[in-house]
């Protein structure tokens, strides 16, 4: 019996807007077989969240941490999130 899948809501900080962070996450999480979105956030930040087996989700918070190349992650903070409407993983627009 597999264990239920888990949400989590997740912000992102430093300089990781118009360095490919969202391409890149949504590519990491469809890998990873995730379900969710990613959206970039007016104060800079990116925004995601996580739907799917717990050591997925975590797999993902922990690449995040790092992010594509030309990122520099300063903070990521995660807390309880929902089941996201999408089947998939998806790129939002910004807010």
């Amino acid at each position: 019996m597999s264990d239920p899948p888990i949400s989590l809501s997740v912000r992102i900080t430093g300089r990781v807007q118009g360095v490919w962070y969202r391409g890149w996450t949504v590519e990491e999480a469809t890998r990873r077989g995730l379900s969710g979105w990613v959206r970039n956030r007016a104060d800079g930040s990116v925004e995601a969240l996580f739907h799917g087996p717990a050591d997925a989700v975590s797999e993902m918070v922990a690449a995040c941490h790092q992010g594509p190349p030309a990122a520099r992650v300063r903070e990521v903070l995660t807390s309880p999130g929902t089941s996201p409407a999408e089947p998939a993983f998806v790129q939002r627009s910004s807010v």
